[in-house]
């Protein structure tokens, strides 16, 4: 281990990395289409809004209008993708394909996020919405597992912070508690929408014995992140990078952490990061710049994710890799932030331990004996973490 940035290892490959069972917890159905499907759900439902229908330059075009340093104008480029999913097929067939993106990309358990309300445009209900998207998820699922990589597919079910719906969309989630979805959301423009304009859903949610993530401490600073655990119960925070304000790096490289920033680490509230898109968002400067290093030697409960795989022309292993580049992250790095990722899942307890035990542990261990073999090591790299009662313990908050 190096002491200077407690990293274990060597840097990692993209090609390693591609092959390593990996954990998605934020990612946004309909910031993950394949452009070439935006052109052609276009053409089937009629949407005749695409700024162009060459899918090259489509799939340009949302980087370009994503990459402009503001939530706001980031969520912008969501109106064509949301156009074109308001049919029940529109729907399903976008849902497949992003679990068979995801599966391809060696994740192995992911929870994918999309709102409802925003899908009801051509009559569709809401409970026919979510009936179409967990279909999809099973039948990708299905597909990706046939070819080889197995993934779980669950749904978090998310209310648009701007807009008044949100208890009505809380009822809708616990309601498809047991086919698929696993946790309520709120998202949107943060600054002047805080989420305890939400009350009345969250404490449903929380009357329910339900999971809440809440996006918070993106755009906004930390009062977002304040409400969101003290006053809504979050268990996860969705982003969560400015939480780095409540946090002084003194001269001589030691930090001293703030009430907010301490509560954050001692409780294990796990931060759901997406370096790119938070780049792109301009929550933070650049992935050199990015907090998700500092949280991650301080010990926070750190997890790498996507956050819109179209929109930041990204995939987890894309994003795992450019970490690796930027913070020297090896194997084991990236063993860690996955099993952070799996123990704070919204998966009961039982299937987290399964995960954890025989798919990625034993996946990271087969990869870490074929490098060290590639490397002229003679044997499998030690694992640093294995007395680490935190990586051991897959229990929620721990």
């Amino acid at each position: 281990m190096d002491a200077a940035t407690g990293h274990h290892g060597p840097m990692t490959s993209l090609d390693t990395i591609r092959r390593a069972p990996k954990v998605l917890l934020h990612d946004h159905l309909d910031g993950g289409l394949r452009p070439a499907t935006v052109v052609d759900l276009a053409a089937e439902t009629g949407y005749t809004d695409l700024p162009t229908t060459d899918v090259a330059e489509l799939g340009r075009w949302f980087t370009r209008g994503a990459d402009r340093k503001s939530l706001e104008l980031y969520l912008e480029t969501f109106a064509h993708t949301v156009g074109v999913m308001q049919t029940k097929d529109a729907l399903e067939r976008v849902a497949a394909e992003c679990a068979e993106d995801l599966g391809a990309d060696g994740i192995v358990y992911a929870e994918v996020r999309f709102a409802p309300e925003l899908h009801t445009t051509r009559g569709l209900s809401l409970d026919e919405i979510v009936e179409a998207v967990l279909a999809g998820f099973r039948r990708g699922a299905a597909t990706s597992t046939a070819a080889g990589h197995p993934i779980d597919v669950r749904t978090l079910v998310t209310a648009m912070r701007t807009a008044s719906h949100s208890l009505e969309i809380a009822e809708l989630a616990v309601r498809w508690r047991d086919a698929g979805v696993v946790g309520f959301d709120i998202a949107g423009a943060e600054a002047g929408f805080p989420p305890t304009r939400h009350l009345d859903a969250f404490q449903y949610i929380a009357r329910e014995n339900f999971h809440i993530t809440i996006h918070a401490g993106e755009s906004f600073g930390l009062p977002s992140i304040w409400e969101a655990l003290q006053w809504c119960g979050a268990e996860r925070l969705g982003h969560g990078v400015r939480i780095v304000d409540d946090i002084a790096v003194l001269p001589d490289g030691t930090a001293r952490l703030g009430r907010l920033a301490e509560y954050v680490r001692d409780r294990r509230v796990p931060l759901e990061m997406c370096p790119t898109s938070n780049v792109h968002t301009g929550a933070a400067p650049s992935i050199a710049e990015h907090p998700i290093d500092l949280l991650r030697r301080l010990q926070f409960r750190v997890t790498v994710n996507t956050d819109d795989r179209l929109m930041s022309r990204v995939t987890l292993s894309g994003e795992f890799a450019v970490l690796s580049e930027a913070f020297g992250y090896s194997l084991n790095d990236v063993r860690w932030l996955t099993i952070n990722a799996m123990k704070s899942a919204f998966a009961r307890f039982d299937e987290r331990l399964e995960l954890i035990e025989r798919v990625i542990k034993p996946g990271y261990a087969t990869l870490a004996a074929e490098t060290a073999d590639a490397e002229g090591l003679g044997g499998p790299i030690p694992d640093p973490y294995a007395a680490d009662p935190y990586a051991a313990d897959p229990g929620p908050g721990r």
